[in-house]
């Protein structure tokens, strides 16, 4: 079903920038302008000038944050700060944190991955997305023709097959690592192995991708490639636009620390909320917990991130005095709502 490529990797000069962890940043979504502000000062080549330049009241068509964004990135590479990869590469890539004192480690892929559109059920996904950050993101993908950040998807690598060849990477000496970032630290090793390379391809191309994270990222590539074949004819579909960097996790990767979301919801209207509880009580077991209790929030918490097969919302708002912990109690009528597509 999906169809994996290895790619040229552009990445730091270990010459001339001695500390990685002075120059990467996150992804551009989580980035505050007080984080932007801070890593602006870590160094004259951190990556937030690329992926999430700042805005300034003096932009214009020609001079502005996605200029920039491509002018330094043709800068740095004229400059040999940034370095393209000789041999095409699927690079594996070990993330470390630590979550309430208990260090885990996050196994990865960074590779490419050919664009398919929601109805082929290839890539699929889970949530909604919003004009601006798809404005955005298309933006930069205009200026720079290049992708800055992976989207995260995951995979069900039942026999294990893909570990199995990614261990054994392991044991190589890395690529890249980064010293400690406030408990973070990230290994990186580039497979270049015909042999390895086919295996993980063979694997994959029978399996579909949930995206976790990039929905935007992702619908941008997609409109992205649109645009570029509307005024490319002769395309043969073996254009790097056809294709998007990905991370790849397994779903049984012990690293795979998933936190259940907050959402605020707006704008329903009051008698569709008056007669909410009595229609979830279709499909939940409702346990109801007073905002009095001095404990409320740490069992709210407790019952969320617990080790459970069950699907469990806490619901604020339909009574002023409480919250609401719902389990649901048939998980195949609900699913019965969902999009086909998600």
């Amino acid at each position: 079903m999906a169809e994996v490529r290895p790619f040229r990797g552009v990445r730091y000069n270990p010459n001339l920038v001695k500390d990685v962890a002075a120059v990467i940043c996150p992804p551009y979504d989580i980035i505050s302008p007080q984080m932007a502000q801070e890593l602006y000062q870590k160094s004259e080549y951190n990556f937030v000038r690329i992926e999430d330049g700042r805005k300034l009241p003096q932009d214009t068509e020609r001079d502005n944050r996605y200029t920039r964004s491509a002018a330094s990135l043709e800068h740095w590479l004229a400059q040999g700060v940034l370095l393209v990869d000789e041999s095409p590469a699927i690079y594996l890539h070990d993330h470390h944190f630590t979550y309430q004192g208990k260090e885990h480690r996050r196994r990865g892929m960074l590779l490419r991955v050919r664009l398919e559109e929601w109805d082929k059920k290839v890539v699929r996904p889970h949530e909604g997305t919003l004009s601006e950050p798809k404005s955005d993101r298309l933006s930069l993908l205009w200026a720079l023709q290049a992708n800055t950040s992976p989207i995260l998807a995951l995979y069900e690598d039942q026999e294990r097959q893909v570990v199995s060849v990614l261990a054994a990477e392991e044991r190589k000496p890395p690529l890249m690592r980064t010293k400690s970032i406030d408990g973070e630290r990230h290994n990186v090793w580039a497979i270049t192995e015909d042999g390895s390379i086919d295996r993980i391809r063979q694997v994959l191309a029978h399996l579909p991708l949930y995206i976790a994270d990039g929905h935007h990222r992702y619908e941008s590539a997609l409109t992205y490639r649109r645009e570029r074949l509307s005024c490319s004819p002769s395309a043969t579909g073996e254009e790097p636009f056809n294709f998007v960097m990905m991370s790849l996790v397994d779903l049984a990767d012990p690293g795979l620390v998933i936190l259940p979301p907050h959402r605020l919801i707006r704008g329903v209207a009051k008698e569709t909320l008056d007669g909410m509880l009595g229609r979830l009580k279709t499909f939940f077991d409702i346990e109801e917990l007073p905002l009095g209790q001095p404990d409320v929030w740490s069992k709210v918490d407790g019952l969320l991130n617990g080790q459970t097969d069950q699907v469990t919302l806490a619901l604020f708002g339909l009574a002023p005095d409480r919250v609401l912990v719902l389990r649901l109690r048939d998980f195949t009528a609900a699913s019965q709502m969902m999009p086909y597509f998600h």
